[in-house]
């Protein structure tokens, strides 16, 4: 029995040879014609999106998230420091956000921006890449780009995300590792997101994109894909390459931020004030770059990725002592304010058992609404483990309730009647807050973030 197969057009030509599918999609890049699909609509998916939008590039949104797809879907923003207009305009030049995975097949380049956390015992959890990477595989077809941007240790996206695609896929695709092509390939690239929510003195445009293709023609796509919303393209290697660039960019910051946090403890103890040294040491015009002490790390990046770095090393029997001992440094700063809390409040003749505190700030820095990995939440859990009544204002939260490491269940409370409390305590230093009337108003303060510097008072402690 004769069996006909029907070969879509987009794979053969009329002669039955495949078509230039890199050219091909190359030109509608190019030609801003090609359609973008985001997954995953959080703090960098989003504002990616809008940029392309912003470009006339045809973009569709997808999350897993139906309360995040119904708000866009009516024109309104859940994060701060995206207005609703934004989203209403992009709306207008034809974005739209769906849960539905089918409609990726209508799409040209599919860019991956989930969640990479941190599992209980502080080892990648990557069930966000795998379930997405599973969820893409069988709509998959050929010549689609698929750009991996969440943070992860160097290996994922040859070790992890190719591997299911190709299992998944229907039609026998293999991702494009040659030059030569066979009109059955798609195409893979890694590229950091370089997101820094709360930064308003570089344009998102302004801040060079990573690139790392599995092979030349992945990374010429990938640098035209960002090349046309980003105003610097910057090519590595191999994926690899990429994914090592992101982990060192943050652990780089991680260690050297643990650094003042240890000289900031030092400095306590001997009496210097560890601002004042860091202002003077920045004066120095090479060779010194300023970070800045905190009552712990906060954000999606610092905290978590340097250990991805940490457990993809015990694979090459290697062990990064560095970043394990910044970790720790950082890990136990909310712990040397709960002890800093205590002692303040000894010296007002309080205990902590019992006290009233309040704690300004729950965002991970100051005037944005991201709680991730913040550590006023431990802070807040470690106060009400000792016994004190802890309530919290933060102009971005009206109310925290459960996440993957904290159970809160608080409301906001107003900054009204500040003598009531026995302490409070400043945690993220949001520039709504007037600090003088804070402390003017209040029996004790105790400032992790330097935000009464300049003060006079003797309710202030500094930890």
């Amino acid at each position: 029995m004769l069996i006909s197969r029907v070969i879509p057009t987009s794979i053969m030509t009329t002669e039955s040879m495949p078509v230039d599918l890199f050219s091909e999609l190359k030109d509608k890049i190019e030609q801003k014609e090609a359609r973008v699909a985001v997954i995953g609509l959080g703090y960098v998916g989003l504002p990616l999106a809008l940029l392309y939008t912003e470009e006339k590039f045809s973009v569709t949104g997808f999350d897993i998230d139906a309360r995040k797809v119904s708000i866009l879907d009516q024109g309104g923003s859940y994060i701060f420091r995206i207005p609703a207009t934004d989203i209403q305009a992009a709306k207008k030049h034809g974005f739209s956000a769906t849960s539905e995975y089918s409609r990726l097949t209508d799409m040209d380049a599919i860019i991956i921006c989930v969640p990479t956390p941190l599992n209980e015992y502080h080892e990648p959890d990557l069930s966000f890449i795998t379930d997405t990477a599973k969820s893409i595989a069988p709509h998959l077809r050929a010549g689609h780009l698929v750009i991996l941007e969440s943070t992860t240790y160097p290996g994922t996206t040859e070790e992890v995300l190719i591997p299911i695609l190709e299992k998944g896929n229907r039609l026998g695709l293999k991702a494009s590792r040659g030059d030569v092509s066979n009109g059955h390939e798609f195409y893979v690239a890694f590229s950091p997101e370089r997101e820094d929510p709360g930064n308003q003195t570089v344009a998102r445009r302004d801040i060079p994109k990573v690139v790392g293709g599995l092979n030349a023609k992945a990374s010429d796509l990938a640098a035209a894909l960002y090349g046309a919303i980003f105003a610097r393209v910057v090519r590595v290697s191999s994926p690899a390459a990429a994914e090592m660039t992101k982990l060192l960019e943050n652990i780089y910051r991680c260690v050297n931020i643990a650094l003042v946090n240890e000289l900031k403890l030092l400095s306590l103890r001997m009496g210097l004030d560890i601002w004042e040294v860091i202002e003077a040491a920045a004066t120095k015009p090479f060779g010194f770059q300023a970070f800045y002490p905190g009552p712990g790390l906060g954000g999606h990046c610092i905290p978590v990725d340097p250990f991805y770095l940490s457990w993809k090393a015990k694979e090459w029997d290697f062990r990064t002592r560095f970043i394990e001992l910044a970790g720790e440094i950082n890990t136990n700063m909310p712990y040397h304010v709960l002890e800093s809390v205590g002692k303040a409040l000894n010296q007002h003749k309080k205990a902590l058992n019992g006290a009233k505190v309040l704690v300004l700030g729950l965002a991970y820095k100051k005037d944005i609404d991201d709680l991730r990995e913040s550590p006023s939440l431990t802070i807040i859990e470690l106060l009400q483990k000792d016994g004190a009544q802890v309530s919290y204002n933060d102009p971005y939260f009206p109310t925290v309730g459960k996440g993957r490491k904290y159970d809160l269940q608080m409301k906001c409370t107003p900054l009204e009647n500040l003598g009531q409390y026995d302490c409070v305590l400043i945690v993220t230093d949001h520039s709504d807050y007037d600090y003088a009337k804070i402390v003017r108003e209040s029996q004790l303060v105790v400032d992790t973030r330097n935000a009464t510097r300049g003060i006079k008072s003797s309710k202030i402690v500094h930890c």
